[in-house]
């Protein structure tokens, strides 16, 4: 595996010190009842080379150091107390992924839990998050009854990990990505998304009416549940879905949901008030005035991000939604006076992946190496020609099937083309597809591990669902690790150039950076040099290259 200059392998991966006599690592823990930093100064396998020290948090320097900690709630101590990390080694986060690889995904896997199966003891359960997210970071949470022990638990699972790792270089680069995405998302915590209550408050009077009383509707929600109430002949809640049933079958419509694909196919004249206040209902629960209330401060929107908190790698978040905020309350993210936000996702990630993974010098080449190349309109001209009606949405189509195990309708002739033109990527998900209708286990490229098959996965329906699933694993468990790489490889550069945007926000293949205007040009251009770096990393030598524009923006709203 090729590294690149500042790239992940030497930023996240290398184990080396500063070359001023410091450890290569050091292992932190945080004192409570003290009030006070233990650290231990440890060699690249994770040996400790000095004693246990005890040092106030706000002295604490992690430069030229991988710090190992628990887990990320360490580091939002360090950052309330001002300290800020290079690397970091996150013992919870990392014994995840190693309880994956033995087919353990979901086992217990904090320090807790490690520590007791490397003793041999019974496994405890895994302790709940303690700070709610809409609270301020506490700098000590909770005291334990021995601080040293813990540390010196901290030191001993570290070393196993480390030992494991080293014979994986895959899995080791995994491992050091993931921790380094741990770092990432307290910063962007700590950093926030700016956030403009007042043009979000004015979005939600222009779309909902304005702000009722109490808990009843907002005007336009009132307005439609009467247009459906009337549509029906009859009273209905609009948020019942067993009354809209009753209604619709009165009605002589047999549903079975209420989903808004399946009201869609109805003609009757409760269908379009219902989508719209469904719609909007929507809206007003996930991102109304009380979400707003809830969740922005001060100017900032503070999410606590999951690392790792789905199976396939992508993130999650505990609590605000974070990562699905609707285009309707977009605009209210909105740059401080004299910044600027840079926006960027890349392109087609997923396909691109694919050709990576599998070698496919032709799905490459069909997706193009410019700044703005479009994979899908490729792959239509090398597989239907130039010039043919809905090309891309054709191409685009059988792409998805080959990832996602769709066959119904046109895609089964779609992808049998692809099939036949680019055989080495269909060949990857095909395998993983019949590994996972087997109950094998499958594995991204860094070795990130599905689920295990469980008991009465033989039955053949769920064994082609599972199939499906680990088709889509390989592929989507890989992007989730090019994204990690692509975030602790624009993390390093913004530092290392001195630009001061920083990080705001993440979700899958998007990132959003925010910082003074003069700034912002710079940025956007560090954002795609650190997604072919993170390419290089995961990939070597390769074809493939992931298209990432940035563009620089006042408002989320213009992205």
């Amino acid at each position: 595996m090729s590294t690149s200059a500042g790239g992940v392998i030497t930023s996240v991966a290398s184990a080396g010190g500063d070359g001023q006599g410091r450890a290569a690592r050091l292992a932190v823990h945080l004192d409570a009842d003290r009030a006070l930093a233990l650290v231990r100064p440890l060699d690249a396998g994770g040996e400790p080379v000095g004693p246990v020290r005890t040092v106030p948090p706000a002295s604490l320097d992690l430069r030229g150091q991988r710090a190992v900690w628990r887990n990320a709630r360490t580091y939002r101590a360090l950052l309330a107390a001002g300290v800020r990390a290079d690397r970091a080694h996150d013992v919870q986060l990392v014994e995840g992924l190693l309880d994956g690889v033995d087919g353990a995904v979901g086992a217990p896997h904090g320090l807790a839990a490690a520590a007791a199966r490397l003793a041999g003891q019974p496994v405890p359960p895994d302790e709940e998050p303690g700070d709610s997210a809409d609270e301020p970071p506490a700098l000590f949470r909770r005291a334990e009854p021995d601080p040293g022990a813990t540390l010196d638990s901290l030191v001993a699972v570290h070393a196993v990990q480390q030992r494991r790792l080293a014979a994986d270089p895959r899995l080791r680069t995994l491992a050091a990505a993931e921790s380094a995405g741990g770092i990432v998302a307290e910063e962007m915590r700590a950093e926030g998304l700016p956030w403009r209550a007042d043009v979000h408050d004015a979005l939600l009077t222009e779309a909902l009416g304005t702000r009722p009383a109490g808990h009843g509707r907002p005007p336009r929600l009132a307005v439609l549940a009467a247009e459906v109430e009337a549509a029906f002949g009859r009273p209905v809640n609009p948020d019942s879905p067993a009354e809209l049933l009753r209604a619709f079958a009165r009605a002589g419509f047999e549903l079975p949901s209420t989903r808004s694909w399946v009201i869609k196919r109805v003609d009757h004249p409760a269908v379009a008030p219902l989508l719209a206040y469904k719609d909007l209902a929507r809206l007003h629960a996930a991102h109304g005035w009380n979400w707003l209330r809830t969740w922005v401060h001060e100017g900032r929107f503070r999410p606590e991000y999951v690392v790792g908190g789905v199976v396939s790698g992508r993130w999650a978040t505990r609590g605000g939604g974070a990562l699905q905020i609707p285009k309707a309350v977009r605009a209210a993210v909105r740059a401080d006076d004299g910044c600027r936000l840079v926006v960027a996702d890349a392109a087609q990630l997923e396909p691109r992946i694919l050709a990576a993974i599998a070698g496919d010098a032709a799905l490459a080449r069909a997706g193009g190496a410019e700044r703005d190349s479009d994979l899908y309109a490729g792959l239509a001209a090398e597989l239907f020609g130039a010039g043919v009606p809905e090309g891309r949405a054709k191409a685009k189509l059988a792409v998805l099937s080959a990832i996602y195990g769709q066959t119904s309708g046109d895609a089964g002739a779609h992808l049998a083309l692809l099939r036949r033109r680019f055989p080495a990527a269909v060949a990857v998900v095909e395998e993983a597809a019949r590994a996972g209708e087997e109950g094998r286990l499958v594995r991204s490229w860094l070795g990130r591990t599905c689920p295990p098959a469980r008991p009465g996965d033989e039955v053949p329906a769920r064994a082609r669902a599972r199939g499906r699933f680990t088709r889509n694993f390989v592929v989507q468990a890989t992007a989730a690790e090019w994204a990690l790489v692509l975030l602790a490889e624009l993390r390093t550069m913004l530092r290392r150039s001195g630009n001061p945007s920083r990080l705001v926000f993440f979700q899958h293949d998007e990132v959003l950076l925010h910082g003074p205007a003069v700034a912002a040009p710079e940025a956007a251009e560090l954002v795609q040099t650190a997604a072919d770096s993170a390419t290089r990393t995961l990939f070597g030598t390769t074809r493939v290259r992931v298209p990432m524009p940035a563009r620089v923006v006042e408002s989320y709203a213009e992205k």
